[in-house]
C-alpha cells in the first residue's frame, strides 16, 4: 500500500474522505470551525456519553453541507500525563484504527490548552503510519469488511495530511519519519514471508537492494567462511540444502577517522531444531528466527536513508537448521572462529552458535566502538519478560543505561537482565572449552554468558527479543505478525548519543 502524507496549517477542503478529530478527557474536540456551526459534534459527544478517554471513538452523522464523507472524533485521554498512561504514538495507531476504504484522509492534530510539540506530533504520526502497515500480499480474496481494525486490506493508496499549527516546525519531519517507517517496514516484510519464499538467498538479495542507498555489502560464501575457520556457524547450516552466508552491511556517514558503530542479527530463515527436532505444534512461526537480521537491515536501511551521520556495520549470519544425514549432531564438537571448542548438545540452541562467530568476526576485523547484537535467541526469555519487554544483556553500565533510555524513548522496551561468572559452570563441558546449553534454569542468562566469550574486551549489548518480534505486539501501532523490534529502538539510540 502506497501512502502519502503531508503536513499543513489547513484542511485542503475535498469533497469525499475523512476527517478524524481528536478530543482530550478535558478539553473541547479539535477542529470544530471546519466542522460546520451546527453544534452537532458536541450534541453527538453528550447523547454518546463521550468524554474523550484514551482508545475511545466517536462515529458522528455527517452534517449538511460538510465536505467529508466521514467524522470521526477519537479519544487520546490527557496528553499533560507525563507516563506510561499517555502516548502520542500509540494515540496515533489507535487513530488509524477507524480508517476503512477512505483515500483522503485528514487529522486534525493540535488539542485545545495543550500546546503540542514537534517531537509529539511526529510520534503521533509514525504510529498512525506504522499501524497502516499489513502483509496480505498472499491473499486472494478480501473479507467484506474491509476495515483497517479487522481485515487486511485497505486501497492501494491513500493521502493522509495531518492539520496542525505548527506546520513549519512539522514539515521537515516528513522525511525523517519514511525513512523510519521504510526501515521497520522492510523489518517486518523480512519476517513475516514464509520461508519457503525467502532462504538464505532470497536474504542477501534484499539486503543488496540497500546499495541504492549508499549502503556497501560484502558476503562471505561458505567456502570463505570455511577457510578463515567459521565452523560453529557452519555446522548450523550442515542440514540444509540451502547455504549459510555471513552478510557485512556498511554505511559510512560519520568521519573517516570514527571507529564504527557494529549491530549484529541472528539470521535463521527457518529453524527446525535440527536433528534435536522441535515439537510440530507452533513451528511455523519459526520462520520468524531471522528477526533479530532483519532488525539490522531495517536499520541499516534507516541510517542511509536519513544520511546518518555515524559509522555503522551490520553483520547478519544467514542459515537454516534442518535435520539430515549430514545435520550436526548432539554430542559433536567444532572449533569457532575464535579457537575455543564448543560441545553441541543441544541442535535447537543454535543461535548462539551462529553469533559467536558472528561476533568475533567483527571485534577482529572492525575494531568497532561497541557492539549490539539482536537475537529471538531463547523462550527462557518470553517465560521471563513476556511480549512487552526485551532482554537486554550488557558487559558496560553506560551502553545499557543508554539503550534503557532508547527503549523508554521509542516505547520498545527493554529490562536489564543479570550477568555473573558463576553462570558459567552451568556451561562447563567435559570434553571441549564449554557446551552449548546449561540445565533447565537461567536459559536466557546462560545464552548471553556463552555469547560472552566472543566479544572480547569490546563494549557489548546482547538484547534478545524473542518475545517482542512476532505475534502483533503492540497492538496499538501493529496489526502484522511481526513487529519490526530493534529499528526504531537501535536508530534512536544512535541519533541520541553516538550521532555528530
Amino acid at each position: 500500500m502506497d501512502i502519502k502524507f503531508s503536513f499543513a496549517r489547513n484542511p485542503f477542503i475535498k469533497k469525499g474522505g475523512m476527517a478524524i478529530l481528536l478530543k482530550t478527557n478535558f478539553s473541547d474536540v479539535t477542529g470544530l470551525s471546519f466542522v460546520g456551526s451546527l453544534g452537532v459534534v458536541e450534541r453527538a459527544a453528550s447523547v454518546k456519553n463521550f468524554t474523550g478517554e484514551s482508545k475511545s471513538h466517536l462515529n458522528i452523522l455527517v452534517p449538511e453541507g460538510c465536505v467529508w464523507d466521514r467524522l470521526v472524533v477519537v479519544g487520546i485521554g490527557d496528553p499533560r500525563i507525563k507516563d506510561e498512561k499517555f502516548s502520542w504514538l500509540k494515540a496515533g495507531g489507535n487513530a488509524a484504527s477507524f480508517i476503512e476504504e477512505d483515500k483522503n484522509i485528514e487529522i486534525f492534530v493540535d488539542v485545545p490548552e495543550y500546546p503540542i510539540t514537534k517531537e509529539e506530533i511526529r510520534d503521533f504520526t509514525l504510529g498512525f503510519i506504522l499501524k497502516l502497515y499489513n502483509f496480505d500480499r498472499y491473499k486472494t480474496k478480501k473479507k467484506e469488511d474491509s476495515s483497517l481494525q479487522s481485515n487486511d486490506s485497505i486501497n492501494d493508496s491513500i493521502s493522509v495530511t495531518f492539520i496542525t499549527q505548527t506546520f513549519e516546525q512539522s514539515n521537515p519531519v516528513v522525511a525523517d519519519i519514511k525513512s523510519v517507517v521504510n526501515g521497520v517496514n522492510l523489518a517486518r516484510d523480512i519476517v513475516n514471508e514464509p520461508a519457503n519464499v525467502l532462504g538464505t538467498d532470497e536474504f542477501c538479495e534484499q539486503v543488496k537492494k540497500l546499495e541504492s542507498l549508499g549502503v556497501e555489502v560484502d558476503i562471505l560464501d561458505k567456502d570463505t567462511m570455511a577457510q578463515l575457520g567459521m565452523n560453529a556457524l557452519l555446522a548450523v547450516s550442515q542440514g540444509s540444502s540451502r547455504p549459510p552466508y555471513l552478510v557485512v552491511m556498511k554505511w559510512n556517514g560519520g568521519n573517516q577517522c570514527d571507529q564504527p558503530l557494529a549491530f549484529i542479527g541472528k539470521g535463521v530463515v527457518f529453524d527446525s531444531g535440527g536433528i534435536s527436532l522441535k515439537p510440530s505444534n507452533g513451528m511455523e512461526e519459526m520462520k520468524g528466527d531471522l528477526a533479530g537480521a532483519a532488525a539490522v537491515t531495517g536499520l541499516l536501511s534507516v541510517l542511509a536513508e536519513r544520511k546518518a551521520k555515524v559509522n555503522a556495520i551490520g553483520i547478519l549470519a544467514l542459515v537454516e537448521n534442518m535435520p539430515d544425514s549430514s545435520a550436526q549432531r548432539p554430542g559433536d564438537i567444532v572449533r569457532s572462529l575464535s579457537g575455543q571448542s564448543i560441545e553441541v548438545i543441544n541442535t535447537d540452541a543454535e543461535g548462539r552458535l551462529i553469533l559467536a562467530d558472528a561476533l568475533w568476526y567483527c571485534h577482529t576485523h572492525y575494531k568497532p566502538a561497541l557492539m549490539i547484537d539482536l537475537a529471538t535467541l531463547t523462550g527462557a526469555m518470553v517465560v521471563a519478560l513476556g511480549n512487552v519487554y526485551a532482554g537486554l544483556f550488557a558487559n558496560n553500565n553506560p551502553l545499557a543505561e543508554q539503550l534503557l533510555s532508547a527503549g523508554l524513548s521509542t516505547e520498545e522496551l527493554l529490562w536489564r537482565m543479570p550477568m555473573n561468572d558463576e553462570y558459567n559452570k552451568l556451561i562447563e563441558s567435559k570434553f571441549a572449552d564449554m557446551k552449548n546449553i546449561g540445565g533447565r534454569g537461567a536459559g536466557s542468562i546462560v545464552a548471553a554468558q556463552f555469547l560472552e566469550k566472543f566479544v572480547k574486551d569490546t563494549s557489548w549489548a546482547h538484547i534478545d527479543i524473542a518475545g517482542t518480534a512476532t505475534g502483533n505486539h503492540p497492538k496499538e501501532i501493529n496489526q502484522s505478525w511481526a513487529s519490526g523490534f530493534g529499528v526504531r529502538l537501535l536508530d534512536t539510540f544512535v541519533r541520541d548519543f553516538y550521532e555528530k
